[in-house]
């Protein structure tokens, strides 16, 4: 068994969520967030930092941490049992760019429930809806944008 560890992004603009397209020779296809594999020597934040960028071009700040997912899946060699931390992040634009080289074809910025259907894993799903509500009450206690809160 390996154990893996990636990092990743609940990226909101203007309440809306920042998700990928994956499309890898139509065997692997799905709505995902951004996330990623730590490097040796890095820090978690910094790992979701550099994988929102990578995979999507978008230079977002981290709000706080969300918490932590796990799953396993099979690879032909082995099998791998993954966590990954999750942060909820702030973008200053809607703009993003899918990283081809990782087979993202499409990113955008949709509605939390268009957001939330168009995931394809129900423990991003479960993330998504955490760092969503996390984003309301920011937003209530009208802290959400104001940089002194970081």
């Amino acid at each position: 068994m390996i154990e893996a560890t990636s990092c990743g992004g609940v990226v909101i603009f203007r309440g809306k969520i920042l998700v990928l397209y994956k499309n890898y020779k139509n065997k692997y296809e799905g709505w995902v967030l951004p996330k990623g594999t730590v490097e040796p020597g890095e820090e978690y934040k910094e790992t979701a930092l550099r994988e929102v960028k990578e995979e999507t071009g978008v230079s977002a700040s981290i709000i706080k941490y969300i918490g932590k997912s796990s799953y396993s899946f099979n690879t032909p060699q082995d099998m791998v049992e993954k966590d990954v931390h999750w942060y909820l992040m702030m973008a200053d634009s809607y703009y993003s760019k899918p990283q081809r080289e990782e087979h993202f074809v499409d990113s955008g910025y949709y509605k939390f429930y268009e957001a939330y259907h168009l995931l394809k894993f129900s423990n991003e799903k479960q993330i998504l809806e955490k760092a969503y509500n996390e984003y309301l009450d920011l937003k209530k206690a009208n802290l959400w944008g104001n940089k002194k809160y970081f």
